[in-house]
């Protein structure tokens, strides 16, 4: 395959990660924290796409910004809707306004299984659970698997949330992240990135 470089970015008030996958001469942005387009900016890179594990608001409140700057196209599993981004829901949490600005999904994924970006291929696995719209993507001919807010280091994705599904989340991963090769490095919405393998091993919530 081409060359393949990835970049992490984090930023926002939960501290979410946002993945630049350089592949070829192209730049797809995966999920759309708080600042990333300036910081792509500062890095003088246009972002090519934006491809969304999931709606929830602090994984998308970077992508009207980054779409009116660099007219890029949005792939998600679903269109956008209060359901998902629970703006409203977080805006009474944590007591303060929760704005988004305005994006539109290009190209949705809702029953895909593959998705191919200019020669990157990936595959495209629905785990719900933390919320209905959540894939996790893995890159064909690296052993690297983008998780979004499915699986972190020690943990799984939240599921007090409305639409959310604990044991839907745990059937998801076992059945459809643990086939995987243990190697395989998974790099999630927040935290630092782990294994499959040391999931499998270690993890208090799926022993």
């Amino acid at each position: 395959m081409e060359k393949l470089n990835i970049e992490a970015y984090c930023g926002g008030l939960f501290q979410t990660n946002g993945f630049l996958v350089q592949y070829g001469e192209k730049n797809w942005l995966f999920d759309a924290p708080e600042g990333v387009a300036d910081w792509l900016t500062e890095k003088e890179l246009t972002a090519d796409g934006l491809v969304l594990t999931h709606q929830h608001h602090d994984h998308v409140i970077g992508a009207g910004a980054l779409v009116e700057k660099f007219a890029c196209p949005v792939w998600a599993h679903s269109e956008p809707s209060e359901n998902l981004t629970m703006a409203k829901r977080l805006e009474q949490m944590i007591g303060m306004p929760c704005e988004l600005d305005d994006y539109a999904v290009d190209h949705l994924l809702e029953g895909e299984s593959k998705l191919s970006l200019d020669g990157l291929d990936l595959e495209v696995l629905h785990v719900p659970g933390h919320s209905p719209d959540s894939l996790c993507f893995r890159i064909d001919g690296a052993p690297i698997l983008i998780g979004g807010d499915v699986l972190f280091q020690s943990g799984i994705g939240r599921t007090d949330f409305p639409h959310g599904d604990h044991d839907l989340l745990i059937s998801g991963i076992k059945e459809k992240i643990w086939p995987l090769p243990d190697a395989t490095q998974v790099l999630p919405g927040h935290g630092g990135p782990t294994t499959i393998g040391t999931e499998k091993a270690t993890n208090p919530f799926l022993q």
